[in-house]
């Protein structure tokens, strides 16, 4: 009994960090829906700090990967990191500021909006919501769950909505974010999701 109620807590102790890791990370995520607001006054500073910032990521995980640690950057990059990063290059902060970049460049402001909302709040939030809720695992996806799908595609439509006030258009991107994020493409969905519903609103606006 001493033995199970043991292994009990250290399961609890586990998921209960790994909570703490997925909310401190997808906070990260959310607070990139301030970028377009940011993009609309002030587009090449924010476009040019998005880069140096990316850059700067890039030598200090290169250089936490080789034992130096650089102060703040290295310690928020290890508090977020999940499992699957242990002793490699965490790739979520890069691939976040390329997809957010790629879709400033590629479409205009309202379509990059639309797909860097998609980005903040559909995938920021169905991951959490797949650690918090996620019972039922969907086969093929690695790990993803219905629970995380559904609040995805909720998420992508009511920011579309709310910023476009299409419903069709809202309806219609908000499935594609879901099938995309329920890809297993790991953070490479950070670069797809921004640029491909950024494409797709631009095909869809009238």
């Amino acid at each position: 009994m001493k033995l199970l109620g043991r292994q009990a807590g250290i399961f609890f102790t586990r998921y209960v960090t790994d909570i703490k890791k997925e909310v401190f990370r997808k906070s990260i995520h959310i607070c990139t829906a301030f970028i377009p607001f940011l993009l609309h006054y002030f587009y090449l500073p924010t476009l040019s700090l998005l880069i140096c910032a990316g850059i700067l990521y890039t030598v200090a995980e290169l250089c936490r990967l080789n034992g130096k640690k650089i102060p703040f950057v290295s310690t928020i990059t290890e508090a977020a990191a999940r499992k699957r990063d242990e002793n490699r290059f965490v790739l979520g902060p890069l691939t976040l500021v390329i997809g957010i970049c790629c879709s400033a460049v590629l479409w205009n402001e309202t379509c990059a909006t639309v797909g860097i909302f998609a980005l903040a709040f559909g995938d920021g939030l169905a991951s959490l919501a797949g650690k918090l809720f996620g019972m039922i695992r969907i086969p093929g996806t690695s790990g993803k769950t219905v629970a995380g799908s559904l609040t995805c595609f909720v998420a992508i439509f009511c920011s579309t909505f709310l910023y476009t006030h299409h419903t069709y258009i809202a309806l219609l991107i908000a499935c594609v974010g879901m099938a995309i994020e329920v890809l297993p493409l790991k953070d490479f969905d950070n670069i797809l999701i921004p640029i491909a519903l950024g494409g797709v609103t631009s095909l869809l606006l009238p």
